[in-house]
């Protein structure tokens, strides 16, 4: 079974960006016309659908993405422009944190309100 999670987003072009620029995805077909409502990206075996599909007004929500590296990782992502001032509170936004529950954690909120909870278990 392989789980595709649907991230709304408010502009298709904007969130195509952020997830390519900083995330590693790259879009499933060639070349994405950014004015369709749903274009599917990759990140290796992982697959996320981006969607501006009209009449579900509610935005955000959590996804876990379990990887190898969470250090690295988030440091490239900083090196590439990743803003969390946004979640200056959340110090799990600012870097790697081990959490309680046995995971080393770092958190992406993208620029609609949709995050991604990097993380790698640490024992």
């Amino acid at each position: 079974m392989k789980m595709i999670p649907i991230i709304k987003c408010r502009d298709m072009a904007a969130s195509v960006k952020f997830y390519t620029t900083i995330l590693d995805f790259e879009p499933k077909c060639a070349d994405p016309d950014t004015d369709f409502p749903v274009i599917n990206l990759v990140n290796g075996a992982g697959e996320i659908q981006l969607s501006v599909l009209s009449g579900d007004s509610v935005f955000g929500c959590a996804i876990n993405v379990r990887v190898d590296e969470v250090d690295e990782l988030f440091q490239k992502y900083v090196s590439r422009g990743l803003d969390q001032s946004s979640k200056k509170n959340s110090p799990v936004h600012q870097g790697p944190l081990d959490q309680t529950w046995g995971m080393r954690e770092f958190y992406v909120t993208d620029p609609d309100g949709n995050t991604l909870r990097f993380g790698k278990d640490i024992g």
